[in-house]
């Protein structure tokens, strides 16, 4: 089975060449550390068996988060932590993501951006949810960022998972949700844009957005 490592270990030095002027000093470091997870470069133990009389050489891994080899057993029991706190019941999923016109911007400044992107989408959420059409409490909600597509084009987006429901203002109450779906599309996209548009002018990022982009993001 090719692995990731390999890809990166055949063709990674060509990439680099071409393209490491456009790369981010974080993606270049995650891909040297793949290349050498459980290598020679990274040294490594030696263990004896004394039943055969053989070595065993151990190399160390990376530990970099974004090698899947290290990162797999690591990722299983963090989701199955993460399904044991789930709530019994019906969940809903809610996508958030950014226009066109600014995805270049975004993974030029990714922390500031991606920061915004789940400040605002959050906050929408808990501003609709007190609602009294919708919940009318507040929710509890996990996001997970990501950022690539399946053909691996870049795409930057948050998925929420979200129970169908809230405490009351108080916390004594559970209420649920008022019909099969969370909230409706169009009012959140409302509020997403100005909550995005304020937080972004806070920035020095913002003179960079062309007008038409508030148009569309939501």
């Amino acid at each position: 089975m090719v692995e990731l490592a390999d890809i990166f270990r055949i063709h990674g030095s060509q990439y680099r060449a071409r393209f490491k002027n456009h790369m981010l000093p974080n993606h270049l470091k995650a891909m040297q550390a793949i290349e050498e997870c459980r290598t020679e470069a990274l040294g490594g133990h030696v263990y004896f068996c004394e039943k055969c009389g053989e070595n065993h050489y151990s190399y160390h891994s990376c530990k970099n988060r974004h090698c899947p080899k290290c990162q797999n057993d690591s990722a299983n029991e963090w989701l199955q932590k993460q399904q044991e706190l789930l709530l019994t019941g019906t969940h809903f999923m809610n996508t958030w993501t950014l226009p066109d016109s600014l995805r270049q911007l975004a993974r030029n400044n990714q922390k500031i951006m991606y920061n915004i992107l789940f400040k605002a989408s959050a906050a929408t959420l808990q501003k609709l949810a007190l609602d009294p059409r919708y919940v009318s409490g507040e929710i509890g909600m996990m996001g997970v960022l990501h950022t690539w597509r399946r053909d691996i084009g870049y795409h930057p987006h948050i998925h929420y998972i979200i129970p169908a429901g809230g405490l009351s203002i108080d916390g004594n109450q559970w209420l649920s949700a008022k019909s099969k779906f969370l909230m409706p599309v169009k009012a959140l996209s409302i509020i997403f844009r100005a909550k995005f548009r304020d937080e972004l002018k806070k920035t020095k990022l913002f003179s960079a957005v062309p007008a038409d982009t508030w148009k569309k993001i939501g």
